[in-house]
């Protein structure tokens, strides 16, 4: 089974089915490549875990640039962040179906998304500093923790406790899916003011639970990126695609810290 992440799933999990290689040449077609001139080293490098952990920090130093902007762009212009989120949504649909990456669209995104990022992370922030009537740090604290669950899971996958065995993706399948139909649902009660606003994430303890299952499902997430990867450098897929690696990356956490963030501003809302 595949991963879940639509980012890497279709072309991490099969890298011979994904046309990163040839077909197996014929006994004329070896002999001419003997017969010819030697290849240029370094035309078609393998990608590497080094690759993946250069390109990550490429784009989150873009990110978290952007996201400076965004936060403070957003008091002068409160529909910047809907304008990014916009934009990085259609840029992050094209760079998941093209079948050849492109590393200007994948650093375009980053910067699209920072820039919403910045901008919701200052409402939210906001919001809760409101709510409770004092100076609010919910930001930082949802920063560390995203840092803190990326450390834990990587730690977990490297050890071997947590492997993306066919159970624990199955089970995953399950609950991204069914997590998707509720937020879905709950978006559109949110519209009808349910829940304050939040939908059913503002319903008591519903609310709590269901935030609490998006950062553990995000969190988990982590896990089977983490095993897409090591199976893409395993099979030998080009270089070029530790962008579409460090790009999915980057959704899993973008969509960890989300999470964290909403938890923190509805408890904090509650104090």
């Amino acid at each position: 089974m595949e991963s879940r992440n639509p980012v890497l799933s279709r072309e991490f999990s099969n890298a011979n089915l994904a046309g990163f290689h040839d077909a197996p040449p014929s006994a004329g077609s070896l002999q001419d490549m003997y017969d010819g001139p030697n290849r240029v080293a370094g035309v078609d490098r393998l990608m590497t875990l080094d690759d993946v952990v250069v390109k990550s920090g490429i784009l989150f130093m873009i990110l978290v640039a952007a996201a400076v902007g965004g936060w403070y762009g957003v008091k002068s212009y409160p529909s910047l962040v809907f304008l990014a989120m916009i934009v990085a949504f259609v840029i992050g649909m094209v760079v998941s179906v093209r079948r050849t990456v492109s590393p200007p669209l994948v650093m375009a995104y980053a910067a699209f998304e920072g820039a919403f990022l910045g901008g919701i992370s200052y409402f939210y922030q906001t919001y809760a500093t409101n709510a409770s009537g004092q100076p609010s740090n919910i930001v930082l604290q949802a920063v560390i923790g995203t840092f803190v669950a990326f450390g834990v899971m990587l730690l977990l996958y490297r050890s071997g406790r947590l492997r993306a065995t066919p159970r624990f993706q199955k089970m995953m399948m399950i609950g991204l899916f069914s997590y998707l139909g509720i937020a879905l649902v709950s978006l559109v009660s949110a519209i009808f003011g349910v829940g304050g606003g939040w939908g059913f994430y503002g319903v008591g303890p519903l609310g709590l639970l269901l935030c609490a299952a998006g950062v553990a499902l995000a969190a988990f997430t982590l896990v089977l990126d983490f095993d897409m990867i090591e199976k893409g450098v395993a099979a030998g897929i080009p270089e070029r695609e530790s962008w579409r690696a460090s790009f999915g990356l980057m959704v899993s956490l973008v969509w960890l810290y989300l999470e964290l963030l909403r938890l923190l501003a509805i408890l904090q809302g509650r104090n």
